[in-house]
């Protein structure tokens, strides 16, 4: 599956920002989606996971209650909408997919990956 993530950009802290991912190429329904970010000189970090389904979803501690991860399988979409960001929230945003639950807060655990899109959040 293709992925390709946008709506990053430059964003001041309190503001909001909706990120979207437009998967294709295969059965969307069939992956988990989730949201993953790197911050310069840092690692890869789980943000944010969606089931197949869409009635489970994972997040965090560093965004619980700020930020929302959905999906649309109509129309091969996933999103996060990011909610009173903070500075450290800047990073590179990603998208992945993964066809098993087993390691949903690793980045290893994910077959697909998008691009990245940029997100800043000034203080």
């Amino acid at each position: 599956v293709q992925l390709q993530a946008s709506g990053g950009g430059l964003v001041q802290a309190g503001g909001s920002l909706r990120l979207s991912c437009a998967a294709s190429g295969r059965t969307f329904s069939n992956y988990i989606m989730g949201w993953f970010r790197q911050a310069p000189g840092k690692e890869r970090e789980f943000v944010a996971a969606i089931s197949w389904s869409g009635d489970s979803t994972y997040y965090a501690d560093s965004v619980k209650g700020r930020f929302t991860i959905s999906r649309d399988n109509a129309k091969n979409t996933a999103h996060l909408q990011m909610n009173s960001l903070k500075p450290e929230d800047t990073a590179v945003y990603y998208c992945a997919a993964t066809s098993s639950s087993w390691r949903l807060a690793n980045h290893g655990g994910y077959d697909y990956w998008g691009q990245g899109t940029q997100v800043t959040v000034s203080s």
